[in-house]
């Protein structure tokens, strides 16, 4: 068996605060890279042993969903999904909106379950995963797809159009707060 590269770690660029709308679409970027991370990890470790590479991007995974995907979930809870369901005449929209909050609830259940194999990779406590692992994977990254694909094609759209300057304005300051950065 040939040796692979190194999991590299997760660098992205930056949306300012100034631009909300665009700071989502740059977290769902992000999403996709440790999501994509986190396949490679799993490819890695069905090829080789585990090694600090490895260790590394379970460290940079376990960061991501530990920390800033709480956080832009929260950003949606907070300043996405109320203006579209205070909103009436859109039942579809409503509709998609609120099975979008049912999917944070799962993608935090599925997090909860995923994230322990992680860790125990993380501080050298497992060499690798288990098949029971792979299907704890395999269904957190699968909250993702659908879901995605909606708030980006949907529902960041529709809030955009609802949103003027001024609730975009106190929308990014509110999140940068929440971050302690202002």
């Amino acid at each position: 068996m040939t040796a692979r590269a190194p999991l590299p770690g997760m660098h992205s660029p930056g949306a300012g605060f100034e631009q909300p709308f665009e700071l989502l679409d740059a977290c769902h970027d992000r999403v996709r890279r440790s999501l994509d991370l986190l396949r490679r990890l799993r490819e890695y470790l069905q090829q080789q042993d585990c090694d600090d590479s490895a260790r590394q991007a379970a460290h940079d995974v376990l960061r991501y969903f530990d920390i800033a995907a709480p956080l832009h979930h929260e950003d949606e809870e907070l300043h996405v999904f109320p203006p579209l369901l205070a909103q009436t005449g859109d039942a579809p929209l409503a509709a998609l909106v609120r099975q979008l909050q049912r999917d944070h609830v799962l993608m935090a259940e599925c997090w909860a379950a995923a994230r322990g194999a992680l860790q125990e990779l993380a501080e050298g406590l497992i060499p690798a995963f288990t098949p029971t692992h792979e299907a704890v994977f395999e269904r957190f990254a699968g909250c993702y797809a659908d879901h995605l694909r909606h708030e980006d094609d949907s529902v960041y759209p529709a809030a955009r159009a609802l949103l003027g300057p001024q609730a975009r304005q106190a929308m990014g300051q509110e999140m940068a707060l929440r971050r302690g950065l202002r």
